[in-house]
């Protein structure tokens, strides 16, 4: 069994993985956790020690069959847990992220399946990330940043990358969610920001910071 913090640094390593990052590194690790590199290279040993990832400095590091398996375990549970928050409790979707980063470490054996059931096999989390299935394989999406989003097409909103509390408090504010639909009106070279259509009415001029965390469906 492993500790929270155990959990974390896999989860951590799992999903630097799954940005395309070749080579993930203490520093990188350390960044994306906030903490000293120089714990992480202890991690790293102890998660060695437990045959949960492989350690070379010249090659980074990389999770073993059953290090994968419990990130995407502990995924699964957060994203789970996530839509029960918000349908269930009604907690907002700029609430749910932090309440689930701490029962996604219960571990009682079916209690992600029985979650899973109770909640109709949701495929997506409440901020369009895909939940791993039991057998840990998650929906294929096609997707794409608005920044990349073509001039006079209408886009409905597939996700976020940036789940913090403010940005979705913002998307919020312009009455924007999980399949809004975004039509880009104009791209501003000078600075580049956007001009958006939120549905059918609202017109805005978002930052490139904006258009760089939303993800839509292609």
């Amino acid at each position: 069994m492993q500790t929270f913090s155990e959990e974390n640094y896999l989860k951590i390593i799992y999903n630097l993985d799954r940005q395309g990052i070749k080579k993930i590194t203490p520093t990188a690790i350390s960044e994306a956790l906030n903490n000293n590199p120089a714990s992480v290279i202890d991690m790293l040993k102890k998660l060695g020690d437990k045959k949960l990832l492989n350690y070379e400095k010249a090659r980074g590091a990389k999770l073993t069959s059953n290090g994968k398996a419990v990130a995407i375990a502990v995924i699964r549970k957060h994203r789970l847990w996530e839509v029960f928050l918000q349908e269930k409790l009604a907690y907002g979707w700029d609430q749910v992220h932090d309440i689930a980063e701490q029962l996604e470490h219960i571990q009682y054996p079916d209690l992600a399946d029985r979650l899973d059931k109770f909640l109709g096999f949701p495929k997506y989390d409440p901020h369009g990330d895909p939940i791993p299935s039991a057998s840990g394989e998650t929906a294929s999406m096609q997707r794409i940043m608005l920044e990349e989003a073509n001039i006079g097409k209408t886009y409905k909103v597939a996700g976020v990358k940036d789940t913090s509390p403010e940005f979705l408090q913002y998307l919020k504010k312009l009455e924007i969610g999980i399949g809004t639909e975004i039509t880009v009106i104009e791209k501003i070279s000078f600075d580049h920001s956007i001009v958006i259509r939120i549905g059918k009415a609202i017109q805005t001029t978002v930052s490139k910071a904006f258009s760089q965390n939303l993800l839509m469906f292609e």
